[in-house]
C-alpha cells in the first residue's frame, strides 16, 4: 500500500479534490429540493427522497476512464429516477378523487391566462413519450443519452485499436453533450413554488388546506409555481475553461513549423521521422501527437519519442497499424512526391521519465512498445560517453517481445553501440538485455540450434542470443530480487494490458515487506 501511495499521492489528491467538488454540488442541490419550501408540493408528487434513498496527471487516461465511468452511473441514475418522476406524474394526473395531488396536477398550463402548472402531463390521455420529445428537457436528454451510448460504444478496445477513425470521430459527439447538458434545465420540467406565492399562503399552512383554495373566504390561495433556472452550467463551466484554454494552447504549439531532416524505413512497416522544431526541449520516455493535415487535419496520433535529449533532433518509429499510419507511411514511401507536412504537440509526460531515479531498472517492451526504451538506452549511451556522475541508475534490466525477426532489426544498431561502449568503459554488467520471439517456427529454431555456438546471434547480430517464448516473469523476478536484496527497482512497461497484469502481481509478489530490503514499483505507459 506504501509503494502505490508513493507512486500515486498526486493523482490520489487530484481525484478526491474533484470528487469532493461534486459530492458539494451534489448535496447543495439534493438539499434545495429536499428542504426548501418552495418544492413543497412538488415533493408532494415526487415523494421524499429521504425516506427511500438518503468517486494524473500522468495518470490522465486512467481519470478519463473513470470521470466517464462515473458520468454513464450518473446518468443511468439520472434516467431512472425521471422514469419513477414520470410514473408519479401520470398516476397523479389521471388521479379523479379529489386529493391534493389530483388538485395539483389539474392547474392550468395556459401561462396567458394566469394559470401555473406543476405536472408537465397536462391532459390525462398525454403519454409521457410525447412529453419527452416535445419538451426542451426531454428532447436534450435524449439527444444527450444517444451521444453518450455512441461515445462509450466506440472507445472500446477492440473499436480504438481497429477502427481508431470511427472512436475518434464519434468520441466528439462531446460537444453535442456539453451543449445538451448546458440547456438541459430550461424547460423546467421540476417547478417550485414562487416567492410570491408562498408568502401569501405558506405551504405547512396550506397544504390541508387544499379543497379551499378557491374560497374567498380562506386565507390560503391558489399556489403558483415556476422553473428552476438552469443550473448545470455549475457543473460544465469550469471543465469547458479549461478545456477551451487546453485547445488554444494545443493549436498554438501545433501550428510552429516542424522540419523534417530525415526519413528512414525500416522492415517490418516501420518509418522512422527524424525532426526539428524550434524551442522543442524533451525528456527520456516523453511522447508527442503527430498530424498530417494531409491525410485528415482533425486527427491526432500519440507516438512515443525514441531520440535522447542530447541528440540534436527528435524522432518516432511508425508502425503500420491502422488507416491513418498505413496512409501515412504510403505519403512517405512515395519517392517523388512533395513530403507531408507535419504538425507536433507536445512533448507530454510518462511514467518512463522518472526511470533514472532508481538504482535498478526493469524494461520491458512488447513490439513497437519498445520505442520509450530505445530514448532511455540512447540517453545513458549519452551520459556514458559525458562521464555523467550523477547517473544514479546502476543497473537494468532489458526484455524486448516480438512477434517477427523483422522487428529487431531497426533497433540492433543501438544495442551494438551499447555493447561496444559498456565493453569500452568496462561496465559489460550495466546492461542486462534480453529478446523473446513469440512468432517462429521449426526452421527459425533449427537454424538458430545449428549456429547457437557462434559470437553473435544468427537472427539479430549481437552478442546476446535470442530466446525463443515468453520470459518467465517470477524467474526473472526472483534473480533480480536475489542479485539487488536492498534496491528499489523500478519496473517500466510498455505493451498489452494483459502483460501489465503479470508484471504488477510479480512486483508485489517479490517486494519485501521489510521495507529495508527488495521493493519493486511498477509504471506503465498508456495510449
Amino acid at each position: 500500500m506504501g509503494n502505490w501511495v508513493v507512486n500515486h499521492w498526486f493523482s490520489v489528491l487530484f481525484l478526491a479534490v474533484w470528487l469532493g467538488l461534486n459530492v458539494f454540488l451534489f448535496v447543495d442541490a439534493f438539499l434545495k429540493y429536499e428542504t426548501a419550501d418552495r418544492y413543497y408540493y412538488t415533493r408532494k408528487i415526487l415523494g421524499f427522497c429521504s425516506r427511500t434513498l438518503r468517486k494524473q496527471l500522468d495518470h490522465n487516461l486512467t481519470f478519463h476512464k473513470l470521470v466517464a465511468y462515473m458520468i454513464c452511473l450518473h446518468t443511468a441514475i439520472h434516467i431512472i429516477a425521471h422514469l419513477f418522476n414520470f410514473d408519479r406524474y401520470s398516476r397523479s394526473r389521471q388521479a379523479t378523487d379529489g386529493s391534493l395531488v389530483s388538485i395539483l396536477s389539474s392547474l392550468s398550463h395556459d401561462e396567458t391566462k394566469g394559470g401555473s402548472w406543476l405536472n408537465p402531463i397536462q391532459f390525462r390521455n398525454m403519454t409521457v413519450e410525447y412529453v419527452t420529445f416535445t419538451s426542451i428537457a426531454g428532447l436534450t436528454g435524449v439527444i444527450m443519452t444517444i451521444a453518450l451510448i455512441l461515445m462509450v460504444t466506440s472507445a472500446t478496445e477492440f473499436i480504438r485499436r481497429s477502427y481508431f477513425e470511427v472512436f475518434w470521430y464519434t468520441h466528439h459527439l462531446f460537444i453535442f453533450y456539453i451543449l445538451g447538458l448546458g440547456i438541459h434545465g430550461i424547460g423546467g420540467i421540476v417547478r417550485g413554488q414562487t416567492e410570491e406565492s408562498i408568502n401569501e399562503g405558506h405551504p405547512h399552512k396550506c397544504a390541508e388546506y387544499f379543497e379551499m383554495w378557491d374560497d374567498h373566504d380562506c386565507r390560503c390561495r391558489r399556489p403558483e409555481f415556476e422553473g428552476q433556472p438552469p443550473e448545470s452550467w455549475k457543473w460544465i463551466l469550469a471543465p469547458v475553461i479549461l478545456y477551451i484554454c487546453e485547445r488554444i494552447l494545443r493549436f498554438y504549439r501545433s501550428q510552429q513549423k516542424v522540419v523534417i531532416t530525415k526519413v528512414v524505413m525500416h522492415p517490418s512497416k516501420v518509418l522512422e521521422l527524424q525532426m526539428n522544431k524550434r524551442g522543442f526541449s524533451m525528456e527520456v520516455g516523453q511522447y508527442i501527437f503527430v498530424n498530417c493535415p494531409s491525410i485528415s487535419p482533425l486527427e491526432w496520433h500519440p507516438f512515443t519519442l525514441t531520440s535522447a535529449p542530447e541528440e540534436d533532433f527528435f524522432s518516432i518509429h511508425i508502425r503500420a497499424a491502422g488507416d491513418w499510419t498505413e496512409n501515412l507511411i504510403r505519403a512517405f514511401e512515395q519517392q517523388y512526391s512533395p513530403i507531408p507536412r507535419i504538425e507536433v504537440d507536445g512533448p507530454f509526460g510518462t511514467a518512463n521519465e522518472d526511470v533514472f531515479q532508481y538504482e535498478v531498472a526493469v524494461l520491458v517492451g512488447a513490439g513497437i512498445g519498445v520505442t520509450p526504451f530505445a530514448s532511455i538506452l540512447k540517453s545513458i549511451w549519452y551520459k556514458f560517453q559525458c562521464a555523467d556522475h550523477n547517473l544514479k541508475t546502476k543497473k537494468i534490466y532489458f526484455y524486448w517481445i516480438c512477434r517477427e525477426t523483422g522487428a529487431f532489426s531497426w533497433f540492433n544498431d543501438l544495442l551494438t553501440s551499447l555493447e561496444q561502449e559498456m565493453e569500452e568503459l568496462g561496465k559489460v554488467g550495466f546492461l542486462n538485455y534480453r529478446l523473446f520471439l513469440t512468432g517462429w517456427d521449426s526452421n527459425i529454431v533449427g537454424h538458430a540450434a545449428l549456429n547457437f555456438d557462434k559470437a553473435t546471434d544468427i537472427l539479430t547480430g549481437l552478442k546476446q542470443k535470442t530466446s525463443f517464448g515468453r520470459p518467465m516473469w517470477d524467474n526473472e523476478f526472483s534473480t533480480i530480487a536475489t542479485s539487488h536484496p536492498k534496491s528499489v527497482v523500478g519496473v517500466f512497461l510498455c505493451g498489452p494490458q494483459t502483460l501489465a497484469k503479470s508484471l504488477r502481481k510479480c512486483c508485489h509478489r517479490y517486494s519485501s515487506l521489510d521495507p529495508r530490503k527488495v521493493q519493486f514499483y511498477f509504471n506503465k505507459e498508456n495510449f
